[in-house]
């Protein structure tokens, strides 16, 4: 019985190297071969005209040149069937034989499925943020979230998070955000492109869709129609400027009840003191992002460092404090913190604007906005004593703003260790515990504060644990002043 034939054939090489412009030049060809002919396929060929050489050989690629370089943008188009997967296999290959050149492909990315987030990208919390945060994973609650509870759009990210860790330079995606609604399509596809020139990488993406051009901004657009027909076009390597979405958007004054609409997706509290001006981000009638202004509190942790001693009248004459940036998670990473924070700064009403922030130390863009970074704050000493004893005890100290895993924690614990973590509080106090206890009054009374953590039920003490955990993290102040923008 003779051998079949093989169903494809390919023949793929990199011809050469061209120093002037940094780029591979590769030659591809390709065409589907077909097995021995039986009879129904016979009957076929003969009952519609087709000779036998037309019926075994179909080619989808002569001798089609290519110029690639380890930096380039590449979108490749086209309908299905059309043999984009096949030319994406093909630059695979010589990627990998021919250019001796890294690369990584985003299908063969094994998520870890029942570890949160956080633990599973990075060498150290710090680099597992700071990764995240990059991709638009950059809200609290999504750090303690599996891969199995993510959104399809957030498991694409987690994906290129994934891909930017791994430092291949060639960076390849076959049905590039296929599965993604269209909008979401396209902010993926702009972060893309932004992170990979930032990382000075290459990006190889085919898909069907041909709505993500101006957000990819490619170097180097295939598209591939049916047959041999193929359209090549090469284009500066700039990035785009901003997502076409963000064209569409434009800044409203809101109210509180625009805050309350998005403060589940804020890490911290949904109250906020007394409002001074609330501004929001509307696409058509969607609620995109929201800002809120407030007046200032009595004091905060850098202001002297840029201001005078004012009484609280001229203060809240002159100044006002943001407490509160949130951005729809299906809107971030397109720039949407910045455009929300510099926009409305001369929007304030005051002449001083400034903002204590956690994630400004991951996510710069207050600074981008236009605010100047004035002092880091480490925890204060009574949190990171405090912190050390529940260590011990054998709590995640990344988790204490989880008030469900605290409270889990200490219905583990024994009565004595649970008074340990009561005498860590009493010994090492500080004025965010009192105010707690006694919000009437936010420095209280040693005596009257002692009493009250010793006969503070476990949920209240979980409370107490969560407001630590703030504590324990690194705030950054941040400061604007309309007379120097």
């Amino acid at each position: 019985m003779r051998k079949p034939k093989e169903l494809f054939r390919i023949r793929q090489y990199a011809r050469k190297y061209d120093r002037e412009t940094g780029k591979f030049i590769i030659n591809i060809s390709y065409e589907t071969a077909a097995p021995e002919p039986t009879e129904r396929v016979i009957g076929v060929a003969e009952g519609f005209g087709l000779g036998i050489d037309q019926w075994q050989k179909f080619v989808i690629y002569d001798n089609v040149e290519l110029k690639i370089n380890s930096q380039d943008i590449v979108y490749i188009t086209g309908d299905s069937g059309s043999g984009k997967s096949v030319l994406l296999k093909a630059l695979e290959k010589d990627i990998r034989q021919d250019m001796e050149l890294s690369h990584i492909n985003i299908a063969d990315i094994k998520p870890e499925q029942n570890k949160p987030l956080i633990e599973t990208v990075g060498k150290s919390l710090e680099e597992a943020l700071e990764l995240l945060s990059k991709v638009g994973l950059n809200d609290a609650f999504l750090f303690l979230r599996t891969y199995e509870q993510l959104s399809d759009g957030q498991k694409y990210r987690y994906k290129i998070a994934k891909m930017i860790e791994s430092g291949a330079q060639f960076w390849i995606m076959d049905e590039f955000a296929a599965t993604l609604d269209r909008d979401t399509a396209k902010i993926v596809a702009y972060n893309l492109q932004k992170i990979a020139r930032q990382q000075g990488k290459a990006v190889i993406a085919a898909t069907t869709h041909t709505d993500l051009f101006e957000d990819l901004a490619p170097s180097i657009h295939i598209h591939k129609r049916f047959g041999k027909e193929i359209t090549v076009s090469y284009y500066p390597n700039n990035p785009a400027k901003e997502c076409s979405l963000t064209k569409e958007m434009r800044i409203v004054e809101g109210t509180t009840e625009d805050w309350r609409k998005l403060a589940g997706f804020h890490y911290r509290s949904h109250k906020i003191a007394a409002p001074r001006k609330i501004f929001c981000l509307k696409r058509g009638e969607e609620l995109c992002g929201v800002i809120v202004y407030c007046y200032p509190p009595p004091t905060c942790f850098g202001r002297r460092l840029v201001l005078p001693k004012m009484s609280m009248k001229e203060l809240n004459e002159k100044l006002s404090i943001i407490t509160r940036v949130v951005v729809h998670p299906k809107y971030r990473t397109i720039g949407l913190g910045v455009k929300l924070v510099r926009e409305t700064l001369p929007l304030s009403g005051t002449r001083y604007v400034e903002m204590p922030a956690v994630m400004a130390k991951y996510n710069p863009f207050a600074e981008k906005a236009g605010m100047k970074k004035i002092v880091e704050q480490p925890p204060p000493k009574e949190a990171s004593a405090i912190a050390e004893v529940l260590s011990k005890l054998g709590f995640n100290i990344h988790l204490l703003g989880s008030e469900k895993y605290v409270l889990n924690k200490l219905q583990t614990l024994n009565h004595k260790d649970v008074a340990k973590i009561k005498e860590a509080f009493i010994k090492h106090s500080h004025a965010r515990f009192m105010k707690y206890f006694f919000c009437h009054m936010p420095f209280g009374r040693k005596e009257a504060y002692a009493k009250a953590v010793i006969e503070a039920s476990l949920e209240r003490l979980a409370h107490l644990i969560k407001v630590c955990g703030f504590l324990m993290q690194t705030k950054i102040y941040l400061f604007w002043n309309s007379d120097n923008p």
